[in-house]
């Protein structure tokens, strides 16, 4: 007989994004109940298996560059496409300050040390009130004394599919130097930043991080 499991959406991108983990380490308890429509009185579920066996190894969240921007069109409402149904699940808005540029990326939501991509949502603010310069250095970083910028590195790359210009990607790279030293050095915190158009550089606009 098939075995049947009570999982939501939230839970189920959670798994998604946990497959680099070990199926006895992916979260068993699917963290799904059912209720009465009525009087929202729980209903008993043991006629389903609350642990979750873990997904096959490989499966992940890993759009490419041309669908991370698809998703970005969407939620900005260009073109036709609305946005998924679940993609705040997969890629979260991050508002004001917790965004990026505001803490170090090991704080950000879902953030890990083991090479794995996370992906957000998130505005890009410019770094003084005249001029389009980007916000690139982190103000609010656990040591005071550390001083945490991203640079970038390499060269902007077009993003295009079928010789239609989507937008563009940066890579930017986390240096961080302490009060002590006078140069920086090279940290193994990368971030890809996605925006939409035909201009090289963006306004204050939302754009796609992995």
């Amino acid at each position: 007989m098939a075995r049947s499991w009570l999982i939501d959406i939230e839970g189920f991108a959670k798994k998604v994004k946990r497959t680099t983990l070990s199926s006895a380490d992916q979260i068993k308890d699917c963290g799904a109940y059912r209720e009465c429509p009525n009087c929202h009185w729980r209903i008993d579920n043991s006629d389903v298996s609350s642990e979750w066996p873990g997904f096959p190894l490989g499966i992940k969240f890993d759009p490419s560059d041309v669908e991370l921007l698809d998703h970005l069109a969407a939620k900005c409402g260009v073109g036709n496409t609305n946005p998924h149904m679940f993609i705040d699940e997969f890629i979260p808005t991050l508002e004001g300050d917790q965004g990026i540029c505001y803490t170090h990326p090991e704080n950000l939501p879902g953030a890990k040390k083991d090479g794995s991509s996370v992906h957000f949502f998130h505005r890009t603010m410019n770094a003084y009130s005249t001029g389009q310069r980007k916000r690139r250095k982190i103000q609010h970083h656990g040591s005071a004394e550390d001083h945490v910028r991203w640079h970038k590195t390499g060269k902007t790359k077009a993003v295009i599919e079928d010789g239609v210009h989507k937008g563009y990607k940066k890579i930017m790279v986390l240096y961080i130097r302490s009060e002590k030293e006078s140069k920086s050095y090279k940290s193994d915190w990368k971030m890809h930043r996605y925006h939409l158009g035909i201009e090289e550089e963006r306004r204050e606009e939302i754009e796609a991080y992995r």
